[in-house]
């Protein structure tokens, strides 16, 4: 059963806050921006940004940016290493802080994201969600969400998804600013690491015992 979700905030207050917000934020943070671009480059190298696609609102995929926190260290035969020998000390501060996060703002003021949301997974997990799971793409994926303030990668992904969809169950205003303040919070304190990779978290290979919806 489909549940309505947000009523007027989400359908006319929500998406022009986003604009709002992520424009002042590239604005403000524009600095930041440019010493990170630079250190990526040099540390890291080139392309700077990461891009990837990921699905999005109602499963429609889009190119996501981050920036880049691994090498692209290869073995003999020219095949990319594990991802916890290509993430570099300075990668991990990356996404300690969040930083890596930060062109997400593009995503967001282009229409990809908002600033609250489920997170962006991987589009290889799509034929995996049970239709419970699969609610999270009703609303359009955030730079952070209920989720990622309520214990990041420590909890399960079924945790994750539920916490996914009781959101978008009870996205609001406050709520929202409630998410944003606690995020900033995070950030602060270095809790977790909000990353989608097999370095920080397992992949999802699907919930074994499918649930039933209400």
């Amino acid at each position: 059963m489909k549940h309505s979700n947000g009523g007027i905030y989400s359908r006319y207050i929500k998406r022009p806050m986003d604009i709002l917000l992520s424009l002042v934020a590239i604005i403000v943070v524009s600095p930041v921006l440019l010493v990170v671009a630079l250190l990526v480059r040099v540390k890291l190298g080139s392309p700077v940004l990461f891009k990837q696609k990921r699905p999005g609102l109602n499963e429609k995929t889009f190119m996501m940016y981050k920036y880049r926190t691994m090498t692209d260290s290869r073995n003999e035969n020219g095949e990319l290493l594990p991802d916890n020998v290509r993430l570099t000390k300075f990668g991990r501060f990356l996404r300690s802080t969040s930083l890596d996060e930060l062109p997400e703002l593009i995503n967001i003021l282009k229409g990809d994201m908002s600033i609250i949301g489920p997170r962006p997974l991987l589009v290889q997990y799509l034929p995996l969600y049970n239709d419970h799971q699969k609610r999270r793409h009703e609303i359009r994926p955030g730079l952070s969400g209920l989720a990622q303030v309520s214990g990041r990668n420590v909890i399960s992904w079924e945790d994750k998804f539920d916490l996914d969809v009781e959101y978008i169950d009870t996205v609001s205003f406050i709520n929202d600013w409630k998410i944003i303040f606690l995020t900033i919070k995070k950030v602060f304190i270095r809790e977790g690491i909000n990353s989608e990779t097999a370095a920080t978290m397992e992949f999802f290979n699907g919930t074994q015992k499918e649930r039933m919806d209400l």
